[in-house]
């Protein structure tokens, strides 16, 4: 569904993104994960055709990107971590755009029952400056997933969501991966990528360090089964080492 091969992003001299090849199919959830500055967010801008490659090229859905962008755009939804709306369109008025912009026949229906499954149905009315930041991204994801994406990307999805709402996000990526989109997740939050992501790609200084399922990963740096969760694993892969990060000493008192 989404094929990447020797995406590089310049910005000036500085490589923000180096030779980044990789696929991700139909029903498989990627999680993106590396330290600040490793180029996710570039990576993910140029996934979606919000800023070119400098060179290479990504393909989604066989839609090159950027030679047949709006083929390769209609199948996507990017949510990045702060929801961007617009001031003076209540929440049905927001579904209303997109649904016109998407050419989205029936959207009522399928507004309805997103705003019921991200539970903000009784928001109808409300301008953004009305909602909390936990329902201001709700609204933004309702809006994304009102055209039934193929591709989605998240970057930290669970920014200002409580506790039960990130356990509904979690099950409506799932939900969406079972029905058959390929999903990309940007999340520095471990925890969750290894509750919900089938694959992992590793990012540092904008170069993969290792692309697989979990279970590959896993192999690869545990010195023997089982002797590594994910933050071990993720501290073993970005270190220049490739072991473990030093534990930190802790603090004495006075």
């Amino acid at each position: 569904m989404v094929q990447v091969e020797n995406l590089t992003k310049l910005y000036g001299e500085f490589v923000a993104v180096n030779e980044l090849s990789f696929s991700i199919q139909p029903g498989e959830v990627m999680g993106l994960v590396g330290p600040n500055g490793a180029g996710k967010t570039t990576t993910l801008r140029c996934l979606s055709g919000i800023i070119p490659p400098t060179r290479g090229t990504v393909r989604v859905g066989g839609h090159d990107i950027v030679r047949d962008a709006i083929a390769a755009k209609k199948q996507i939804a990017f949510f990045t971590d702060e929801p961007r709306l617009f001031d003076y369109l209540t929440v049905w008025q927001h579904l209303n755009f997109v649904a016109r912009i998407y050419q989205v026949a029936d959207y009522e229906r399928t507004g309805r029952e997103l705003l019921e499954e991200l539970e903000i149905a009784n928001k109808l009315d409300a301008l953004p400056g009305e909602l909390s930041r936990g329902m201001k991204q709700k609204l933004a994801i309702a809006c994304g997933l009102l055209h039934s994406p193929k591709v989605i990307y998240f970057d930290e999805p669970l920014t200002g969501l409580d506790p039960l709402g990130i356990r509904r996000m979690k099950d409506s990526i799932l939900k969406r991966a079972r029905d058959g989109a390929a999903i990309i997740i940007s999340s520095h939050l471990l925890h969750l990528v290894g509750e919900i992501c089938s694959r992992l790609l590793i990012l540092k200084n904008g170069r993969k360090i290792i692309d697989g399922t979990l279970g590959e990963v896993t192999r690869k740096f545990s010195e023997q089964p089982g002797d590594a969760n994910l933050e071990e694993i993720f501290f073993r892969a970005t270190s220049e080492t490739g072991m473990p990060a030093p534990a930190v000493p802790p603090l004495l008192p006075h």
